[in-house]
């Protein structure tokens, strides 16, 4: 598989510092907060506090349901809630028998089959509820596209009242009846899932029927395991309602919810939207799907703890065969995919293929191929369809484009539904081919990463662990936080889970954090040397003990910008000319008689100390947020070979470059100390907030000891001395080139300047050369003014740069 693509928006640091300041958040976090459009304080803050809430008579029309419903209520009418198959037409079906059976109704359900009955309310279905005596028929999650249907139960004398979330017709025309509908309705968040809906519903015929509309609150749990089943944006009143009603569920005292959590080893003081998604709606899903999901609304309603325990042990086996079967039909649908070669868009078809699984087969092809594919499952002269699809392509606008060839069809943009006729099949296939071809770009077609922050390894801890989850719920329109961690390495790998995946270490600015590769036997290629990698940052809870943990998304080989340099010029030449003439002007500001000459650097704007966390996370982060980043160093020239192929997008300059001419930074919004600066006067400066430009402090431990270690070698010039002077002599036709060669910038300058001092040399800056000058007796290097300066600034330098390390250690 190709590396993935990463794709990071521009986060404006002054918005991200803005929101760490007004809401007291991390960086991570405010960086999450921008890159989804929440730079505003005030709309982030409502954000975090999810706490958006409507009122349930908001639905333009309610009024006339509620009426009608009451009505049919107390006058003993016989009332049927006609559902849906999957987890939130079982659940806002469970809500509407309960809500009613409160207030005395005569009321029963009717969940269609997927295969005898299909999709929604049908005319067949309308004859035999009336016939069995329904007056008034009550639909939840379906119905807002079925005009003939309700005319027709009308027609048999039959009330119908529509609650749906689905989408309406292309022609607008909407069923003849009270309809309860968010967006058909103006109701003021237009995402509910159906079973929020139904909340609403019967918390309006409760006010209605002269009681307490918050009873209604007794279903929360389940509003909140639809609304994460169904896929809605969790976003707005959403937020609320899973949110309250994760805290409802870890507390439920319903009897069938209960005994999933045993059965599927929940702990209900846990539960959170993964443990929704990947362990109770599948099997409240499972029914639906290869039976009947009337036992999913057994499950929500009996009050029979046995029966419950019953019916939970029944879900969980047909969950697990309808793993069985989605496994063999992915297989099915993989090897048909592999004959038809490059497409668009994919309409598979299998003869035998079980309705209910190809819905979920769909959406692991469309995850694994970046693809929108319908797949059909054939069954005589007719076939029914199931589609996923990728963010760029509207499934349902698709079908709406190929229904000519479809008997009928219905959904949203990421999941989508049809029938059709056997014959008809090539035919919308290549339709369905052509309109996303039509509609879809290149890039639309690349597997991307989304990355929410950049992180430094110091940053990576329980704390954040624990603030992302201020962010939570997660899922469609909120999706988890992805973190990308640049240039880390990946080291003590071991197998786990029978080989199935992979547990490591991440090392990463000197910090080392646990991790975790779920669906990996072994981990990504380049893996032990610097790779871009995003994670999602957990709490792992294991045997009481709370720790954070990485899980690995996506890993790729760095892709950096340019490194530029600014203060120097970029050939090696020039520049090693250029500090050879900048140093000898400088020297006396150097040399012991004259310690006391202050140190000049530009002002650097307001001051942000992250020392210790890790210089590839800041830079990184910096250099995302598309605005210009100087960095200062020692040395430009070895600087940049360490970040080459690791960071990029940036410019280096160097400590003394700048002090010559502090107008150098005046081009950057970001200027990055990444090595220490080597002096009282120089830190204090930097410490010192400016307008106009912020200054980021970032060298760790290992910085520190670098550039400790090097003193020696960019001060103290003996040893090196020699040999540098063979070179120049023995340097053939262009001396100086084969004397730079492999050697800094700065301490060819310098060791230019000792040289000349020492009259070994003449150098001439313009004409690019230098002439070796004959010498008999043995030259006492102390004699260099520039080598004594050397010497003196080394000693002054290590006593600043030592003062706070034991180099023991």
């Amino acid at each position: 598989m190709d590396e993935p693509r990463f794709d990071i928006q521009p986060a404006a640091f002054e918005a991200c510092a803005a929101l760490e300041r007004e809401l007291g958040v991390s960086s991570p976090v405010a960086q999450v907060l921008v890159r989804r459009g929440l730079e505003d304080a005030d709309a982030a803050r409502a954000f975090l506090a999810a706490d958006e809430r409507h009122d349930h008579g908001a639905f333009a029309g309610i009024g006339a349901a509620v009426e009608l419903i009451l009505a049919h209520v107390n006058g003993r009418s016989r009332i049927v809630v006609h559902g849906d198959y999957d987890c939130d037409g079982v659940s806002s079906t469970a809500i509407l028998v309960r809500a009613l059976r409160s207030l005395g109704a005569d009321v029963g359900w009717f969940i269609p089959g997927r295969a005898e009955d299909g999709y929604g309310l049908s005319g067949a279905t309308v004859e035999r509820l009336v016939a069995e005596g329904a007056a008034l028929i009550i639909t939840a999650d379906c119905g807002i596209t079925a005009i003939d249907e309700v005319a027709r139960a009308r027609a048999l004398g039959a009330d119908v009242v529509v609650t749906d979330h689905h989408t309406p017709r292309a022609d607008g025309v909407l069923p003849a009846t009270p309809i309860v509908h968010p967006r058909v309705c103006g109701y003021p968040f237009v995402d509910l899932c159906a079973a929020a809906v139904a909340y609403k519903l019967a918390a309006s015929l409760l006010e209605g029927a002269g009681r307490d509309p918050s009873e209604a609150d007794v279903d929360l749990d389940i509003v909140a395991l639809a609304t994460i089943a169904d896929c809605v944006p969790l976003i707005g009143e959403n937020r609320r309602l899973v949110r309250d009603g994760l805290g409802a569920l870890s507390r439920t005292r319903r009897q069938g919810l209960r005994a999933l959590m045993q059965v599927t080893k929940v702990d209900p003081t846990a539960v959170d939207e993964q443990t929704v998604s990947f362990r109770l709606a599948p099997r409240i899903n499972a029914a639906g799907r290869l039976q009947r999901a009337d036992a999913g609304v057994e499950l929500l309603l009996t009050e029979d703890e046995d029966r419950a325990h019953a019916i939970a042990t029944e879900l969980d086996a047909i969950n697990a065969e309808r793993r069985h079967v989605e496994t063999r039909t992915l297989f099915q649908a993989e090897a048909q995919l592999a004959e038809m070669g490059e497409r668009s868009g994919y309409v598979l078809a299998g003869e035998g293929w079980h309705p209910g699984v190809i819905g979920i087969v769909a959406s692991r092809l469309a995850e694994r191929h970046h693809r929108p594919f319908v797949l059909v499952a054939l069954d005589g002269e007719r076939g029914t369809g199931s589609g996923r699809s990728i963010p760029a392509f509207d499934l349902l606008a698709g079908l709406d484009a190929c229904a000519e060839h479809l008997l009928r069809h219905g959904g949203h943009r990421a999941a989508a539904g049809c029938t059709l006729e056997r014959s008809r099949l090539e035919s919308f296939r290549e339709a369905f081919d052509a309109h996303a071809a039509a509609v879809l770009r290149e890039q639309n077609l690349t597997p991307s990463e989304r990355v929410d922050a950049v992180v430094s390894g110091g940053e990576i801890g329980l704390d954040l662990a624990e603030e992302l989850r201020c962010l939570a719920p997660f899922g469609v329109g909120n999706p988890p936080v992805a973190l990308l961690v640049p240039a880390a390495r990946f080291a003590d790998a071991r197998a786990m889970g029978e080989g199935k995946h992979m547990r490591f270490t991440l090392l990463s600015g000197g910090a080392r954090a646990s991790a975790v590769a779920f669906g990996r036997s072994r981990l990504p290629d380049g893996h032990d040397e610097a790779l871009d990698a995003t994670f999602a940052l957990e709490i792992n809870r294991w045997n009481g003990r709370e720790e954070p943990r990485l899980v690995l998304r996506a890993a790729a080989r760095p892709a950096p910008g340019p490194i530029a340099f600014a203060g120097r010029p970029q050939d090696d030449i020039d520049a090693a000319l250029a500090e050879f003439g900048a140093f000898g002007a400088a020297a006396p500001r150097v040399t012991p008689a004259n310690p006391a000459t202050p140190e000049r650097v530009a002002p650097l704007g307001a001051v942000r100390d992250r020392c210790g966390l890790g210089p590839a996370g800041t830079l990184g982060a910096l250099v995302a947020s598309g605005e210009p980043v100087l960095v200062i160093c020692d040395c430009e020239s070895s600087k940049r070979d360490s970040l080459s192929g690791r960071v990029g997008g940036l410019t280096l300059c160097s400590y003394d470059a700048l002090q010559r001419d502090p107008r150098i930074a005046d081009a950057f919004t970001h200027v990055v100390a990444l090595d220490p600066p080597s002096s009282a006067a120089l830190e204090s400066q930097l410490r010192s907030p400016a307008p106009g430009r912020t200054t980021h402090l970032a060298w760790g431990s290992a910085e520190l000891r670098f550039a400790v270690d090097g003193l020696d070698d960019h001060h103290r010039l003996r040893g090196d001395l020699a040999v540098f002077y063979r070179a120049l002599r023995d340097g053939g036709a262009d001396p100086l080139a084969a004397a730079v060669r492999g050697r800094s910038a700065v301490r060819c300058g310098r060791l230019l300047r000792v040289l000349h001092d020492l009259g070994l040399v003449r150098v001439d800056a313009a004409a690019r050369a230098v002439v070796v000058l004959e010498h008999d007796a043995p030259t006492d290097v102390t004699s260099s003014p520039t080598f004594v300066a050397l010497l003196a600034l080394a000693e002054e330098r290590r006593r600043w740069l030592t003062r706070s390390i034991d180099l023991a250690a």
